[in-house]
């Protein structure tokens, strides 16, 4: 499939995951792709091995989210792996973690947590609204959590809940440029990286019981998403939060 041939796309978070499955899945598709990270070197190196090994092109790029000057250290790297050309798609993919359940995030963590799923998104779009093309996608990763009362992650979903407002006000603004907004909402999706957590004795066996289609998610069913709102198929859909959970706590199965 090359339906995005010509095409440049910035992921952010692309080392490891959901970002780097993202980064790969449109680099098949003809996008050029570039990758953000933040610490993970030796991450993004693997995800541009897998950009080239699918016949794509991709370009690192290093900044630390959350960090002061974060977004200007962004785009200096965007703005060189660019050269001149427009950016196309911009997918918000990075976020820190769930911090705790309330009493026990301080709020230095609290402030960290806003500043990287929050703040940056934000500055992020704004700062890339001039070097984005005309009929552009923006895709913001939000997550279930919005729609769960989950105790440990309050915190994280109130980071979630406004970037999916963020992409509502955001998709009537822009609309008159063709350009789409819209979020993506994974439910429980085995990483890598968080593969050890599936391990928890009967984990896995709890959350596949309270999902209509059976199966944790992998970074692949996401990215597959991503995609088809990336590409010209999805033209007429905007301002929308797309779940991408498979059916995670929709109510008692039959």
């Amino acid at each position: 499939m090359s339906d995005l041939n010509g095409r440049t796309a910035l992921v952010t978070g692309a080392s490891r995951g959901i970002g780097q499955a993202i980064a790969t899945g449109l680099a098949a598709r003809g996008a050029t792709v570039i990758a953000h990270f933040g610490t993970d070197k030796e991450g993004v190196t693997a995800t541009l091995d897998q950009i080239e090994r699918a016949g794509g092109t991709g370009h690192p790029v290093r900044a630390e989210l959350g960090a002061d000057g974060d977004v200007e250290t962004l785009f200096a790297g965007v703005e060189a792996a660019l050269a001149d050309r427009s950016l196309d798609i911009l997918v918000n993919n990075a976020a820190a973690p769930p911090a705790g359940p309330l009493g026990t995030t301080t709020r230095a963590q609290f402030d960290h947590l806003f500043a990287v799923n929050v703040r940056a998104p934000y500055f992020i779009i704004e700062r890339a609204l001039p070097l984005l093309a005309d009929g552009g996608r923006i895709i913001t990763v939000s997550s279930v959590a919005t729609r769960m009362a989950n105790a440990t992650q309050t915190s994280f979903a109130m980071t979630k809940g406004a970037v999916e407002t963020m992409s509502r006000t955001l998709a009537a603004q822009l609309g008159a440029r063709g350009i789409t907004v819209n979020a993506v909402a994974p439910g429980a999706t085995r990483t890598a990286t968080n593969a050890p957590v599936f391990e928890t004795p009967g984990l896995t066996e709890l959350i596949t019981s309270m999902t209509a289609l059976g199966r944790l998610g992998g970074p692949g069913d996401v990215a597959e998403v991503v995609a088809f709102l990336a590409s010209d198929a999805a033209r007429w859909i905007t301002g929308q939060v797309i779940d991408a959970s498979g059916g995670l706590f929709l109510g008692p199965r039959a």
